[in-house]
């Protein structure tokens, strides 16, 4: 979870992924980013998430041409979303 809290984008890209993620549905959107098939659990998602989003940013600063905005913000949208999921299952239940 730290190394998601440290990541640093620019603001417009973070404040969008915030936006999308208050309607992030797992099966759908999970799905479209790691690709069609059996769902992983959330921190084996969680690992993948950041390694798409890793690669992603290095495009978006090295001005490739292959950088794509809409797959960028999907992943940190999905990204957001599996990490408010994660804390949520780890958080304590009281009965």
């Amino acid at each position: 979870m730290t190394m998601i809290t440290t990541l640093r984008r620019p603001r417009l890209l973070t404040r969008a992924a915030k936006i999308g993620a208050k309607d992030y549905n797992r099966d759908r959107h999970l799905q479209r980013v790691l690709g069609y098939g059996s769902i992983p659990g959330t921190g084996s998602a969680l690992m993948r998430l950041m390694e798409l989003e890793r690669e992603l940013n290095l495009l978006r600063q090295e001005d490739d041409a292959a950088y794509s905005l809409v797959r960028h913000l999907d992943v940190l949208i999905a990204l957001i979303g599996e990490a408010q999921l994660y804390q949520a299952s780890r958080a304590p239940r009281f009965q």
